[in-house]
């Protein structure tokens, strides 16, 4: 009985100590929010106002599970995410009772069904296409659907070392990113795509210029396939940036050829390139010291920028052409950029992809020069009208991301990603098991691969790359659709029909 009574009288002490604690720090919130300045919020409503922030904090969370519809969310809508989370695990993407797909949204993109569509003996699956025929080690690339740039630094070293692996599983390509050549990139022995930033990280000497030497190393490496020279990525076109010497650790440092110490700049565009033809005079220079091709990505800002530069092309011969063009989209992703930048700067793919096509084509370039597309293409459908529109290859990053487990945190730039992809912080990187995450980046790129085949063979095509546009109609304002190619026809010097 005595237990029983102290034990009563323990916890209503404990329960009016905490109450007391509650109240006494609530009244020190109270006199700091009444006293401080800077928030007239919490200065006219002292404790209350917090909450407030505390809202709209947890208002993307709770918009996310709770209150946005499969198909609302952005960038990236739930409905989107779960197919790559369903391909990538392995789980069966058939859907029951009906799409959710709302068919009326101008821009839509419905694929013609063909009355006869190839026999099961009768399609097969996607050649292998060949980059860079003048090349000395042109590059025979095995599949079109590959991954998009994304550098160590802006991802932790698990998360390199999965796409490593799971690229080489699935016989893709694996772009670098502007961060140079890591040993994590190396670990899983896929072919790789180095790519040359602004600020030649991996290839620079002591003044920030490119290093023949380190450029010529650089290229004995055997997985090393092709160089893409970075000028403008989607989601920061024009825009530079600076590593700051508290995130430059030895391994970076290292691996980047800068020093420790002090701020890393990269500029907003190479310096040593002011014109068309000085960009073609970097091409052909690393091409020739490389022996590998090189191609160019950039994003498309009118369409007269690329008229003059397949002009230049021309006057100088073909074999000045770059080997491939990495067209990124206005919607592109990145860890971190200005929000006017990625809001407003820089044509969609979409609108893009069609008329840089023609313009190669016009120019009479198409198997000199590949066209690859990028920006916000993640499924099957994405990535079967680029192929339509005019694309010989397909790359993307955010889609590996959501097979690795990204759950769209919006977290990237914090270095408090959940899911420990785009995180240095140890203890969250190990949520990240390599040995379980590389075989979903392998599924999800056989995955989509293999229902990008299947939309092939449902308009009427042996394979993808045999898709036109007018396989495609695009939904217009008045919920009605036309053929993609009445909307911009294919360049040809017989019409398509």
């Amino acid at each position: 009985m005595n237990i029983a009574v102290n034990a009563v009288e323990l916890l209503a002490f404990l329960f009016i100590a905490l109450l007391g604690l509650l109240t006494l720090a609530l009244a020190v919130l109270f006199v700091i929010d009444r006293l401080q300045t800077g928030d007239a919020i919490r200065r006219n409503y002292p404790v209350i106002g917090r909450f407030r922030y505390l809202f709209s904090a947890l208002g993307e969370f709770f918009r996310q599970y709770f209150f946005a519809m499969d198909r609302e969310e952005m960038p990236f809508n739930r409905a989107q995410r779960e197919w790559v989370t369903r391909a990538s695990t392995g789980e069966s993407n058939t859907v029951a009772f009906g799409s959710t797909r709302n068919l009326s949204i101008p821009g839509t993109a419905i694929f013609v069904n063909a009355p006869f569509p190839p026999l099961n003996d009768q399609y097969a699956r996607t050649e292998p296409m060949l980059i860079g025929p003048t090349a000395r080690s042109p590059y025979l690339a095995p599949s079109f659907f590959n991954i998009s740039g994304m550098s160590y630094g802006a991802i932790s070293k698990p998360a390199v070392e999965a796409l490593s692996r799971g690229a080489k599983d699935a016989n893709i390509w694996l772009n670098t990113g502007e961060g140079a050549l890591s040993p994590m990139h190396l670990e899983g022995g896929c072919d790789l795509v180095f790519q040359i930033g602004t600020a030649k990280y991996g290839l620079r000497d002591a003044d920030g210029k490119l290093d023949d030497d380190k450029l010529r190393a650089m290229a004995a490496h055997e997985t090393v396939r092709m160089f893409e020279i970075k000028l403008a990525q989607g989601a920061k076109p024009g825009k530079g940036g600076i590593l700051p010497a508290a995130k430059i650790t030895p391994e970076i440092a290292r691996i980047r050829h800068i020093p420790m110490g002090q701020d890393s700049l990269s500029p907003n565009r190479h310096p040593e390139v002011n014109s068309f033809d000085e960009l073609l005079d970097m091409i052909e220079h690393v091409r020739e010291v490389t022996g590998k091709p090189v191609g160019i990505k950039t994003v498309a800002g009118s369409e007269e920028v690329f008229r003059g530069f397949f002009d230049a092309i021309v006057r100088r011969g073909a074999d000045s052409a770059p080997d491939f063009i990495t067209l990124d989209g206005g919607e592109g992703g990145t860890g971190a950029a200005p929000m006017p930048l990625i809001d407003l700067v820089g044509m969609s793919v979409r609108e893009a992809l069609p008329v840089v096509a023609n313009i190669r084509d016009e120019h009479g370039l198409k198997e000199r020069v590949r066209l690859i597309a990028s920006g916000k293409l993640i499924n099957p459908g994405d990535v079967a009208w680029a192929l339509a529109a005019g694309a010989d290859f397909v790359t993307s990053a955010r889609g590996f991301m959501f097979a690795l487990g990204c759950i769209q945190a919006l977290k990237c730039n914090k270095n408090t990603c959940p899911t420990g992809i785009t995180t240095h912080d140890p203890h969250l990187q190990k949520g990240l098991v390599v040995d379980r995450k590389y075989t979903r980046v392998a599924r999800y790129a056989r995955g989509l691969i293999g229902e990008v085949e299947t939309i092939a063979h449902s308009v009427g095509v042996a394979e993808p790359r045999l898709m036109r546009r007018r396989h495609v109609r695009i939904v217009q304002a008045d919920g009605h659709s036309i053929p993609m190619n009445e909307i911009l026809p294919s360049y040809s010097p017989v019409a398509e029909t």
